[in-house]
Order: C-alpha cells, then structure tokens, then sequence
C-alpha cells in the first residue's frame, strides 16, 4: 500500500471549533457569515476541506511541456471503473497492492472520502484526459510523521500513472514538479511537500529526484521500506 492513511486517527470536527480560512476566522456554525459567505450545513464540508488542504479543486492548471494539467478529486460512481483498472495493472499492483475487484479500490478510497478530510484522492488530467491518480495528503496529521520530524503543514503526495503508454517517458518528472507547484502556490502555509516512494521502485525515486526532491532518508514504514522525498519552498527556483 502506497501510505498509512488508512490508519490515520480521527481528528476533532472542525464544526465544533474556530475554523481558519486564509486570515479570516470564522466559527464553523450554521448561521454564521464569513466574508461574503453565509455558512450551511451543505458548505460545512469544504470548510474543513479549505483548513486541511485548501481545496485542490480550486488550484486550477498548471502549464508543462506535456500540456495543461489539473487536479480533479475523485468522485466514487463515475471514476471507480478507471480506477479498478489502473490498480490491476500489474505494474501499479506491485507497489500499491490494490488489485482485485471494485470493491478493493472502493474501500481505499471511501477511507478517505468518509474520513477526516486530511487525504483527497484526485484524478490527474492532462489537457482534459484522466491519466493518473493522486493522492494529496496533509503528511504531518498521518501516521507517517512518527516515522520523520514532521513541520505543520506538510503536504504529501502520491503518484501513479494510469496508463502504460504514459510510463517511461519522462511524465513522471513533469508531473510531480507541477503537481508539487500547485501545493507550494496555494498552500501558503507549506513550506515542504513529501513522499515516501518504495525504496525498491528505482523509475519511482528517480522521478522525485528529477523533479526537485531531495532524499532526505530512508525509512521503515509498516508496509514496505521508503526513500522519505522532501521539496522545500525555499529551494524550489534553484533545484
């Protein structure tokens, strides 16, 4: 399996508490306004979508050699048959250990579509065509930060390319620069984006280190032994 996520310890509703939106404050109750916005019980959900990773959906595109690309979450009834299909490649099978009928995928996914909202699974798309599934995770609220010193705000990420005729030429790299450049653009508080690739995944590694990371350790995660990835804001025009 790709990460621990579904693991993860549950967090506080964020309706029970002050929820922060850039630098407005707002108490995440029916009837309350935020600026420009009257809370419902239908926006309460990407309240909390906003605080933890202020919303993929609205990162927009990024330009790369390959086209334009863009981050889609995932909706279960539409996208799941591409899904099982992608996960029963044996290439995507031996490192995220998903093969099998719908109902594998459909579990993985609903532990983060029903959970905490700390992890959005995303279709990856490339001038309007799905190619690859993301998952985009907040690394410091996962249980893999008891496994590396941890900052507020990490943002992890991880990657497969859905189609075999997309592999092996250097997407990978392409992908990941832009990807890890939408988090840094719209994730002010971020100052690192993470992965953990499979040690043993060498065009996986490879890609990473093409696209700006940096290996920072190796690390023993309960399912497999992992290249910890970092991508610092500071560093991101130099490497």
């Amino acid at each position: 399996m790709p990460s621990t996520d579904a693991a993860a310890t549950a967090l506080a509703p964020v309706a029970a508490a002050p929820t922060a939106i850039g630098t407005a404050t707002a108490t995440a109750t029916v009837g309350t306004r935020i600026p420009g916005r009257r809370l419902t019980p239908r926006l309460l959900p990407l309240l909390a979508e906003a605080e933890l990773l202020d919303s993929p959906a609205g990162w927009g595109s990024a330009r790369t050699p390959a086209g334009a690309f863009r981050l889609e979450p995932v909706r279960l009834g539409r996208d799941l048959e591409l899904l099982t299909g992608w996960m029963n490649d044996p290439e995507v099978a031996a490192y995220w250990e998903l093969a099998g009928p719908a109902a594998v995928t459909a579990a993985h996914l609903r532990v983060q579509l029903d959970g905490n909202g700390h992890s959005i699974p995303c279709l990856g798309l490339l001038d309007g065509t799905p190619m690859s599934y993301w998952e985009i995770y907040r690394a410091d609220l996962d249980p893999l930060s008891r496994h590396y010193p941890a900052r507020p705000h990490d943002t992890g990420i991880h990657l497969l390319i859905g189609d075999g005729t997309n592999r092996g030429r250097g997407l990978g790299t392409v992908l990941l620069r832009a990807v890890s450049n939408l988090v840094l653009d719209n994730r002010p508080r971020c100052t690192r984006v993470i992965a953990e690739p499979d040690i043993r995944n060498t065009p996986s590694v490879s890609a990473f280190l093409n696209s700006g990371f940096r290996c920072s350790a190796e690390i023993d995660l309960p399912e497999k032994r992992a290249a910890l990835m970092i991508r610092e804001r500071a560093l991101r025009n130099l490497i």
